[in-house]
C-alpha cells in the first residue's frame, strides 16, 4: 500500500466495507494486541527458551503459506498482462515509465549486484545489499500502514485532507526513521543468513533527532485526529487507525520490546498484505463473473492465485536458493576467508534480498491510483 493508492480515494466511487469489521480488525493489524498480552504469558508460564523455541519452529513453517506468498504474489499482480500495460494504452506515459524501471531495470540491477558480490567473494558488497534491505522494510511496513489508513477509512466514507494525509504521513515517515535510527550504535561486525560484514553506524545525533521529529509527528496526529472528530461530529475510524498504528509503532519502533514478537511481527505484515490482495482480486472476480463477463467463479480464481503464489514462494525462498548454494555457482576458488564470510549459503541471502526489496518497489506501481486495478479496493 502507498500514498497514491488512498490519496486517490475522493476521487473514486465509495462503498461500504463488506467484510465484517470485527475479522477485519484483527486481519489489518489488531491481532497484534492479543498476541504481545500471549506472549508474556508464554514466557511466563513456559520460560523464555521453551517459548522462543516453539514460538520460533511455529512461525518458521507458517512463513511457507504466509510470508512466502506474501512475497510472491506481488510478482503474479505486478507481471500480470505485462505485454498490455509496457505496449497497450492502460497506463499513462509516466506510470509506463514507471513500470518498466520497477519491471525491469531494478530487479536487473539487483541481481547485477549479487552475482558481483558472490562472484568476487565480497561479503562486504553482498552485506551492503542486506542493509539496504534492512533500511527499507521499515518504510516498506509504515507506507503499506499508511495506505490500509486510508483505503479503510474511504471504504467506510471517512475521508482525509491534504493537509491531514500530510500530518499522517509525517508520522508514518519519522516512525521509520527513529526505528532505523534507534537503538544508537557504532559499527559493528554482524552476521545475517550467513553473511558476515560490517554494519553501518547509527549515531546517537541521528537517534535524538529521529525521536525529536517522531515525537512531534505524534502530537501533530492526536491534534488532527482530535479536531477532525470534533469538526465532523464522529470518532475516527477505529480499524483503519489500528492498522496505521501497529505497522509503525508494534511493528517498526516496538517490535523488539518482547523477544517472541521479533518472530511474529512479519506474520502480521503479511496477513495485513493478503488481505488487501484478497479485497483487489476478490472485487475484480467478482465483476468478471457477473454478466455481461460470465467469468470463472471468483472462488476458482482466488484459489487459483494462492496456488501459484504459495509455489512461487516455494522456488523463491528454497528450490532455488537451495539448488544455486548447491551448485556453489559463481563462487570464488581457493579464497577460503571469502567463502567463510560469505557463509554457507551466499544465494540464499543474496536472492533474500533481492526478492524483498524487489517487493517494496513493486508495491509502489500496484497501489498507485494511477493503477486501473486499485479502482476495485473501493467496491
Amino acid at each position: 500500500m502507498t500514498t497514491a493508492v488512498a490519496s486517490g480515494a475522493d476521487a473514486l466511487p465509495l462503498a461500504p466495507s463488506t467484510t465484517r469489521p470485527f475479522a477485519e480488525f484483527f486481519l489489518v493489524g489488531g491481532l497484534t494486541l492479543v498476541l504481545f498480552p500471549l506472549a508474556w504469558l508464554a514466557q511466563r508460564s513456559l520460560g523464555l527458551d521453551a517459548a522462543e523455541l516453539a514460538v520460533g519452529f511455529t512461525t518458521f513453517h507458517a512463513a511457507y503459506v504466509l510470508n512466502d506468498p506474501h512475497f510472491s504474489v506481488t510478482y503474479l499482480l505486478f507481471y500480470r498482462n505485462a505485454r498490455e500495460r509496457v505496449f497497450g494504452s492502460a497506463l499513462a506515459p509516466a506510470e509506463r515509465a514507471r513500470y518498466l524501471f520497477v519491471g525491469a531495470v531494478a530487479p536487473l540491477a539487483l541481481s547485477a549486484w549479487t552475482v558481483f558480490a558472490i562472484a568476487n567473494g565480497s561479503a562486504r558488497a553482498l552485506g551492503a545489499l542486506l542493509e539496504l534491505m534492512f533500511a527499507l522494510v521499515g518504510w516498506h511496513y509504515v507506507k503499506q500502514g499508511f495506505g490500509v489508513l486510508l483505503v479503510l477509512a474511504g471504504r467506510r466514507g471517512v475521508r482525509f485532507g491534504a493537509s491531514e494525509r500530510k500530518i499522517l504521513l509525517f508520522h508514518a515517515l519519522s516512525g521509520w526513521a527513529f526505528a532505523w535510527a534507534n537503538p544508537a550504535a557504532p559499527r559493528r561486525e554482524v552476521e545475517e543468513k550467513g553473511v558476515v560484514y560490517t554494519a553501518l553506524a547509527h549515531p546517537r545525533a541521528l537517534e535524538l533527532i529521529t525521536g525529536v521529529a517522531f515525537a512531534a509527528s505524534a502530537c501533530l496526529l492526536v491534534a488532527m485526529l482530535v479536531q477532525k472528530a470534533r469538526r465532523e461530529q464522529r470518532p475516527p475510524p477505529v480499524v483503519p487507525l489500528v492498522g496505521f498504528l501497529a505497522s509503525i509503532w508494534a511493528w517498526s519502533i516496538f517490535s523488539s520490546a518482547d523477544p517472541l514478537m521479533l518472530y511474529v511481527v512479519p506474520a502480521l505484515h503479511s496477513l495485513q498484505y493478503l488481505y488487501f490482495v484478497w479485497l483487489l482480486r476478490r472485487n475484480e472476480a467478482r465483476e468478471a463473473e457477473a454478466a455481461p463477463n460470465f467469468g470463472r467463479p471468483t472462488h476458482q480464481k482466488l484459489l487459483t492465485l494462492g496456488a501459484a503464489a504459495l509455489l512461487l514462494g516455494i522456488v523463491q525462498f528454497h528450490l532455488g536458493p537451495s539448488l544455486l548454494d548447491a551448485s556453489r555457482l559463481l563462487l570464488p576458488r581457493g579464497a577460503p576467508l571469502a567463502l567463510a564470510e560469505l557463509g554457507p549459503t551466499p544465494w540464499f541471502a543474496g536472492l533474500y534480498a533481492i526478492v524483498n526489496i524487489h517487493h517494496y518497489l513493486m508495491d509502489t506501481v500496484i497501489w498507485r491510483r494511477e493503477n486501473p486495478e486499485t479502482r476495485y479496493l473501493y467496491r
